[in-house]
């Protein structure tokens, strides 16, 4: 492993498939023809799958050389290997390139494997990703016990201010092109402010931050495996359980399912040694996380699409996700400005 990148950035004018092709030409490794470009989701790094000494890898390549030491990827990567999570191995690093070798995982996401599963199968894969959203939290003290970037950072009220100003730069201004009146405006920002503050004041456990189904990978024993976790930090603990229950859907799901799946992660938490959490107080805090997190979610939708010109990939997901949001507010009995901008909104347009 490189200990650290050079001063110079020379060859990042290149494009990272050509870089990727030296890397590997300097260990005698895949020729151009061997390497497979995949799509990346929403991300600045570049992804080619390839042959490595007997079996394949991947590699994500940077747009810029990094230091190892404090890499986001790589420092969560060793905290959740030594925790036991089941993310890739890491193979290689040559940090002056910007280019980070890793066990391959292969190709079936649980998003894509849910499609092709019967009820009982898609529960089962649901509760063992409960179970490792469990996993995770019990490992809050060792994130500390390490200083890891994972145990520093933490959705605290600005960081979720943040994404709620992001929705509302991008929903409203990049997508819709609307210009809100002062009073809706002021309305919308003093509740996403509340928001923003009570989730911040909720007691906190590491969490993934981006565990859809999109980020959990079936193995070929149909174990599940974790990826895309860099941006690990600390956070409310229905943080990841909304993520992974609530993104990217068509539709709500049902109320009694949403509640059971929120039992299980309370008994898989006492399972693995973690406090006990009051199913109410749970259920509130769920529920606000909804609203925050699915805010946060149409923003990125909006951004890819008017922005990054993603819509066939991303706009679909806009109403139901609104639809979410409403359902959440409407159990909490509160947010009427944020009510009312989102039906105003879905009752005057068919898209978004």
């Amino acid at each position: 492993m490189s200990q650290s990148p050079t001063a110079t950035t020379s060859g990042f004018d290149t494009p990272a498939r050509e870089r990727l092709l030296r890397f590997l030409a300097a260990r005698g490794g895949a020729k151009d023809g061997d390497v497979l470009a995949l799509t990346p989701d929403a991300s600045t790094r570049e992804y080619f799958r390839f042959p490595w000494k007997k079996k394949t890898a991947v590699a994500a390549v940077y747009p810029e050389p990094f230091d190892p030491n404090f890499h986001p990827y790589l420092d969560v990567t060793r905290l959740f290997l030594a925790a036991k999570l089941p993310v890739p191995e890491i193979y290689e690093v040559e940090a002056a390139q910007g280019i980070i070798v890793q066990e391959d995982l292969g190709d079936r996401q649980l998003r894509l494997v849910y499609e092709s599963s019967s009820e009982e199968e898609v529960e089962a894969y649901k509760e063992q990703a409960i179970t490792l959203i469990a996993h995770i939290q019990a490992a809050t003290p060792l994130a500390v016990e390490r200083k890891s970037i994972a145990g520093r950072l933490a959705f605290d009220e600005a960081k979720l201010a943040w994404e709620l100003g992001f929705f509302f730069e991008h929903y409203f201004g990049s997508l819709r092109r609307e210009r809100l009146s002062h009073g809706e405006a002021a309305e919308l920002k003093a509740e996403m402010n509340d928001v923003a503050a009570e989730l911040s004041a909720r007691p906190r456990v590491l969490c993934h931050r981006d565990f859809h189904p999109s980020n959990l990978m079936v193995d070929r024993k149909g174990r599940l495996r974790i990826v895309d976790h860099q941006d690990a930090r600390m956070g409310p603990a229905s943080y990841d359980l909304v993520s992974l229950l609530l993104d990217r859907l068509s539709a709500p799901p049902s109320l009694a399912e949403v509640r059971a799946h929120r039992l299980f992660l309370i008994d898989e938490r006492r399972r693995h040694g973690l406090d006990a959490l009051d199913p109410d107080d749970f259920a509130r805090e769920f529920r606000l996380m909804t609203v925050q997190r699915g805010l946060k979610a149409v923003g990125t939708f909006s951004y890819q699409t008017a922005v990054c010109g993603r819509a066939q990939t991303y706009a679909r997901f806009i109403k139901p996700t609104f639809q979410i949001v409403l359902q959440a507010a409407e159990w909490l009995d509160r947010f009427p400005a944020l009510k009312k901008a989102i039906t105003e909104r879905l009752n005057n347009s068919d898209e978004y």
